[in-house]
């Protein structure tokens, strides 16, 4: 993955629009920070192969980044994006990593279901 370049993504989010679409979202303060004092929580968001279409998608923010799909009933939004990559099969991966690398959000858009 590199860092997020939001032209790049913006592109790829207005090719798809109002397209039918599967999404990955996954947030998650994860197993290795429910041992600290500071987070004795572990807390996470899961949801794959969600079939969505949006009527418009946006990238917003100086980094880390926000994404926002509006869709005809609501809004899916990520926030704390930080890099990106379109994959082998042409799938948007975007993901937010915390200062010592560790993945703290994915947000992923296909057109095809991802592996379950």
């Amino acid at each position: 993955m590199k860092a997020i370049q939001r032209e790049a993504i913006q592109t790829v989010l207005d090719q798809w629009q109002d397209k039918a679409l599967y999404l990955h979202l996954e947030t998650t303060n994860g197993a290795y920070a429910a041992h600290r004092a500071e987070s004795p929580m572990a807390v996470c968001a899961y949801i794959r192969n969600g079939k969505i279409s949006y009527e418009r998608g946006t990238v917003a923010g100086e980094g880390p980044y926000r994404i926002g799909l509006k869709m005809s009933d609501g809004w899916i939004y990520a926030e704390g994006l930080t890099d990106w990559e379109i994959d082998e099969e042409g799938r948007l991966l975007v993901a937010g990593h915390d200062r010592e690398g560790r993945l703290a959000i994915a947000f992923e858009l296909s057109e095809t279901p991802f592996p379950l």
